[in-house]
């Protein structure tokens, strides 16, 4: 048995000797053998978690899961303090470092005095304190592992500030229609998916397109995708619950017209 005294309350200090002991010799041989990749998963999974816990405002659940995150976090900071780069209270500091740098409207003399002058200045100050000199690093800097439609916002957020936009959403939506008509094209080519202009690249541009629009309207990509999805979810059950037979025996015509039906029923509902 390890050198620990339980509490009946933990603080700060006591979660990160907790990590420390679990990782250390004696301790536990599954956190001990861990990596920052074997857990990468993880992170992302808790991250989620708190993100459904804030959409359901259940207040005890994101208690819960940001003690999860924060595990996480402690967890890999005690990866790279064992490699002698960094521990938390780098992390810590770089932080609070950050947080004030970019708030030099309260921390200094900088002056920003609605939420729009404050955007502003921090994409200045981001800009500056990561050595971004164009446009093209700023999006570049936009992490890859994000979802793709969340991703594209990102980017087109940016180059929107740089000016590299179209002038309206009716233009957007040409030239969306341009691009379905790319896909059709690229469809009865019948040519590997992969191809240059083939099926991927096409879909590709039209998702883009796509959340660009949305992001015009001031609407969240990954959001609507996500209602979308609910919406189907639903009209598909309507559409299996109703059936009299396995939907592979209907037709194609028989599944539209179920689907329609489906469709009208909660259109009535709404």
């Amino acid at each position: 048995m390890v050198d620990f005294q339980c509490k009946s309350r933990y603080d700060w200090d006591d979660l990160v000797e907790i990590i420390r002991i679990l990782r250390a010799p004696g301790g536990c041989p599954w956190d001990a053998e861990q990596t920052h990749l074997s857990i990468r998963r993880e992170f992302l999974e808790e991250t989620y978690e708190v993100l459904d816990a804030l959409d359901r405002d259940d207040a005890r659940d994101m208690c819960e899961e940001l003690g999860d995150v924060l595990l996480q976090v402690v967890f890999h900071a005690q990866i790279e303090r064992e490699k002698g780069h960094f521990d938390m209270n780098d992390v810590i500091d770089g932080v609070a470092q950050k947080m004030v740098f970019r708030h030099p409207h309260v921390f200094a003399n900088g002056k920003a005095d609605t939420s729009d002058e404050v955007l502003v200045n921090w994409e200045i100050l981001k800009r500056q304190e990561k050595g971004q000199r164009s446009t093209a690093d700023a999006i570049e800097s936009v992490p890859h592992t994000l979802p793709a439609l969340w991703r594209a916002e990102k980017v087109q957020k940016k180059t929107a500030k740089a000016g590299f936009t179209y002038g309206s959403t009716l233009d957007a939506l040409e030239k969306l229609e341009e691009e379905v008509r790319e896909l059709r094209m690229a469809l009865e080519k019948a040519a590997p998916a992969d191809a240059p202009h083939g099926v991927k690249e096409e879909v590709g541009d039209i998702l883009f397109m796509a959340c660009n629009i949305a992001r015009m309207e001031g609407v969240e990509g990954e959001e609507a995708l996500h209602c979308t999805c609910d919406k189907f979810t639903q009209r598909f059950r309507d559409v299996e619950q109703r059936a009299e037979k396995p939907l592979n025996e209907y037709s194609t015509e028989e599944l539209l017209a179920m689907w329609a039906e489906a469709k009208h029923r909660a259109d009535g509902n709404a």
